[in-house]
């Protein structure tokens, strides 16, 4: 990857950022809007951003979904590990532990990740980034709400398996598999609609971050620690452990990326559903969010 581009797409990036805040501001994004927008990119855009990941003129190649799905699952097996173990020597009182664990486990790769993978990678690598992820959907419901509440349990629902995103990523794992040419007819509408999710994503973050109160936005020091290991050192791990097992250097760079992305936006309505105090939840997304236009060009450098 080369560093100034992958600076110059995250600067882009940003800027749609900055556009949604200042839509927020003059009226223009918020409140109801943003929560239907938000459900377009996630029930509607990014499937089909997920799918048209396989309709370009090179078709991914299908001998890597089984490593892709290993690969993922044994990430989310050493995140998990580490998240229990990491808030333990960190600056954060003993109450807060379970909010960090969840922040070192669980990026904003849905919301954020696709967009950014495919802008750094093009198209045709969300494919890749949506095996990847699949691993995600089964932990985040399970260990994610563990860590929010602090019990056992869980709140898996077997419908998440066929929600939009996962039956989008059933369905290119599908055409890949079978090798089929989708007719232009089809796929020039779905990249037409999955092309919504890069900028519709970034201004409902951008008015999102709008939308905070000043003192929520500041965080503790052991929010800046949380964010360090999020958003550098365990890519940068992770990357070198799956490059060591034998994975192709593309398939750990996109792992690395994803993993390097905010903490996601699940945290916080964890909070909010659970009767949990939200406020560290939100610094961190805020903050590692903020911090991410810098962090993941860095990381692109690391990793290159």
């Amino acid at each position: 990857m080369n560093i100034e581009s992958v600076a110059a797409q995250m600067a882009v990036l940003f800027i749609l950022v900055i556009a949604g805040f200042v839509a927020h501001k003059c009226g223009i994004m918020g409140g109801d809007f943003d929560k239907r927008l938000s459900n377009l990119v996630i029930q509607l855009t990014c499937p089909c951003l997920i799918v048209s990941s396989t309709m370009g003129d090179t078709m991914p190649d299908r001998s890597l979904i089984l490593p892709l799905l290993g690969v993922g699952t044994l990430t989310y097996a050493v995140l998990i590990a580490l998240a229990y173990i990491l808030p333990r020597f960190m600056p954060v009182r003993r109450e807060d532990r379970g909010m960090y664990s969840f922040m070192l486990t669980f990026a904003n790769v849905g919301f954020i990740g696709y967009p950014t993978v495919a802008s750094i990678f093009g198209q045709s690598a969300v494919f890749y980034a949506s095996i990847l992820n699949a691993p995600n959907t089964f932990t985040v419901f399970i260990w994610g709400i563990m860590f929010v509440t602090g019990q056992k349990g869980g709140g898996f629902r077997w419908s998440l398996l066929y929600s939009p995103a996962m039956v989008a990523t059933y369905l290119s794992i599908l055409i890949v598999a079978m090798g089929w040419r989708t007719p232009d007819i089809v796929a020039r509408p779905l990249t037409l609609l999955g092309g919504i999710t890069v900028p519709a994503a970034l201004l409902v973050i951008g008015s999102s971050i709008a939308g905070m109160p000043a003192r929520r936005m500041m965080g503790s020091k052991g929010t800046y620690v949380m964010c360090l290991f999020r958003l550098l050192l365990l890519p940068v791990g992770i990357y070198y452990l799956m490059a060591a097992i034998g994975a192709a250097h593309e398939v750990a760079a996109i792992n690395a990326v994803l993993i390097g992305m905010p903490v996601a936006s699940f945290g916080t309505m964890f909070c909010m559903k659970y009767g949990r105090d939200d406020t560290v939840m939100a610094q961190g997304t805020f903050i590692s969010t903020l911090l991410s236009v810098a962090s993941i060009p860095l990381l692109a450098m690391l990793i290159g």
